[in-house]
């Protein structure tokens, strides 16, 4: 493998723990407040295959770790519409759109070390593209949520 820049392990690690995280929340959303066993399983699912992707970068997760810098972040800092949620809905989309964000962020730098990844990440991508329009579909159905 040839040799990667150590700050392209930050950008993979943080983007990695940004996607899983925004998923989750989608998926605990589904799962809690729809009760719907489909689709939180179908964000689990894709939470999990994020995981294959990044494995199949053949990047030993240390490394990952040894360049994290959270207390030098410069990014940390909260901005306060991130305190401005007004309901579920508000967490949901803010969340998707996180996930959605960063797993673009992973395409294209998994572009420099696995292209097989890369397409993988494309693939994902899209496909939370399709839940985000079923998930919407279930928020329409309960006005108290909206």
């Amino acid at each position: 493998m040839q040799k990667i820049d150590k700050k392209i392990f930050r950008v993979l690690d943080a983007n990695f723990n940004r996607t899983r995280e925004g998923l989750r929340v989608c998926e605990d959303i589904l799962r809690f407040v729809f009760n719907s066993k489909t689709l939180a399983t179908e964000f689990k699912i894709i939470r999990h295959k994020v995981s294959s992707c990044l494995v199949q970068l053949n990047i030993n997760l240390f490394k990952f770790l040894e360049q994290r810098d959270t207390l030098r972040d410069v990014g940390r800092k909260s901005f306060s519409i991130e305190l401005k949620r007004k309901n579920i809905a508000d967490i949901f989309f803010a969340n998707i759109q996180r996930a959605k964000e960063s797993i673009r962020v992973l395409e294209e730098f998994s572009k420099l070390i696995n292209k097989k990844a890369a397409v993988n990440f494309k693939a994902l991508r899209y496909k939370i593209y399709k839940l985000e329009k079923e998930a919407i579909k279930r928020f329409l159905t309960l006005s108290h949520l909206r």
